[in-house]
């Protein structure tokens, strides 16, 4: 593990660095996508083990078994499933290094949707991390450091026009991230969030249009991986694949004139919806020769 300055300040800290080798790592939702890219990538880095938690457990032990690894079959959801898997991990190892929060669900629709769905997408894409935090903090107190790479989305820093809760749970998740690491981060503990738009995995539908803008740069979950490790040795908070650096503009934007950007992203808002209903149309019609 690196050793920080636990009252340097983030410019006094050492960077381009994040000896992974050696490191004890553990990824949530690392049986498929960019769990499972993050996974390869810190184990090809020298990572002396990646534990890889998942609720499907075939697919975790796949991964597991193709790094070296082990695997858990885990809801992230459940407090006591998941503090008993990293409890585990660091029985066994002696230590947590690094975890990589990745596990996450979609929800599409507006305020619409169903409260167990608005529920599901609380537990998994907030409340998992808050669990983790449980166990990790202190534990990385206790050894003078470790690192939380959260995966949230530019649905979190801008906004997921096509879901709702989506949306309100991921923005929840950046602003966790953004507490966690203004109270511990002078304590030794780093905290990055993974940002990322279109990526090429289950979550990006072609059946959606409001995804459809989302599929023209649509990245792989390798590169996801490449752009979190370099953010990582660099020690960002905020980590966004370079092919997706509009995102910090449209972020940018944000914070410089809201009601301007607001304006703006209703316009696309309003063009989704279109496209929707003549999809919707198109659907009867050919439903209807």
């Amino acid at each position: 593990m690196s050793e920080t300055n636990p009252a340097a300040t983030p410019d006094e800290r050492p960077s381009g660095d994040a000896a992974f080798a050696g490191q004890v790592v553990v990824v949530t939702g690392g049986g498929a996508g960019i769990g499972r890219a993050l996974a390869e990538r810190f184990s090809a880095e020298g990572a002396a083990h990646v534990a890889i938690l998942d609720r499907d457990a075939a697919a975790a032990g796949a991964v597991a078994d193709s790094l070296g690894g082990s695997s858990y079959e885990v809801d992230v959801a459940n407090e006591i499933s998941l503090r008993e898997a990293l409890n585990d991990v660091i029985a066994t190892h002696g230590k947590i290094d690094l975890c990589a929060s990745n596990a996450g669900v979609q929800a599409v629709g507006g305020v619409e949707t169903d409260d167990a769905a608005w529920q599901t997408a609380w537990n998994v894409n907030v409340m998992s991390l808050v669990y983790a935090s449980r166990v990790l903090v202190p534990h990385f107190l206790k050894r003078g450091g470790g690192t939380i790479l959260q995966t949230s989305s530019a649905g979190g820093l801008l906004t997921e026009i096509g879901s709702a809760a989506y949306s309100v749970t991921k923005s929840g998740v950046l602003s966790l991230c953004e507490w966690l690491s203004i109270n511990y981060r002078r304590k030794g503990i780093d905290v990055s969030v993974l940002c990322p738009a279109g990526v090429q995995t289950d979550f990006l539908t072609h059946d959606d249009p409001a995804h459809s803008f989302l599929h023209t740069h649509a990245v792989t979950p390798a590169e996801v991986a490449d752009a979190a490790l370099a953010g990582l040795r660099a020690k960002q908070f905020l980590i966004v694949p370079e092919v997706h650096e509009p995102v910090r503009e449209f972020f940018r934007f944000k914070g410089e004139d809201y009601d301007r950007w607001l304006h703006n992203f209703s316009r696309i808002a309003q063009r989704m919806e279109r496209a929707r209903a003549k999809a919707e149309k198109a659907a009867k019609t050919a439903d209807g020769a």
